[in-house]
């Protein structure tokens, strides 16, 4: 059985992410997802509109994946090893840089491929949350005060 795995934030699920794991589970037989926590996403200095509860649950429904999980760290072999994984899917953007080199030398040593997807033209998380900004004047404290305000 050929496990793969991916990891990401998948804040504001868009057609991208539906696009990566869909092609991820065409080369695999069982796809694991990881999600980042909230805390990893605000080491990374960004901070997510959608709770982690909600994203790894949006994930977890998609019908091409096989299992979500957190994502506490960056150590993407790691989480490799230990889901047996023999194959890491990422976006393309990383393609040929020095780190990412460096990166498959290091998981080929573990019998671990790494398969570059091209991101989808025109759309992106951070473009979506623009658009919110510009468009709705919205950010993420909008959107938290927003949700609790409909909660009280």
């Amino acid at each position: 059985m050929t496990i793969g795995y991916t990891c990401g934030v998948y804040d504001l699920f868009h057609i991208g992410h539906l696009n990566l794991l869909k092609n991820a589970k065409g080369m695999c037989d069982k796809l694991v997802v990881g999600v980042t926590v909230d805390d990893l996403v605000e080491y990374k200095g960004k901070r997510a509109m959608i709770p982690f509860e909600d994203r790894i649950e949006i994930v977890r429904s998609i019908k091409y994946v096989d299992a979500a999980v957190p994502q506490y760290d960056m150590d993407k072999l790691t989480a490799c090893k230990k889901l047996g994984a023999t194959m890491l899917f990422v976006g393309d953007d990383w393609y040929g840089t020095e780190k990412w080199q460096n990166y498959e030398k290091e998981f080929a040593k573990e019998g671990i491929k790494i398969i570059y997807y091209p991101y989808t033209k025109g759309v992106s998380s951070t473009m979506i949350t623009q658009a919110l900004q510009k468009v709705r004047g919205w950010t993420n404290t909008n959107s938290i005060d927003h949700v609790q305000q409909k909660e009280n």
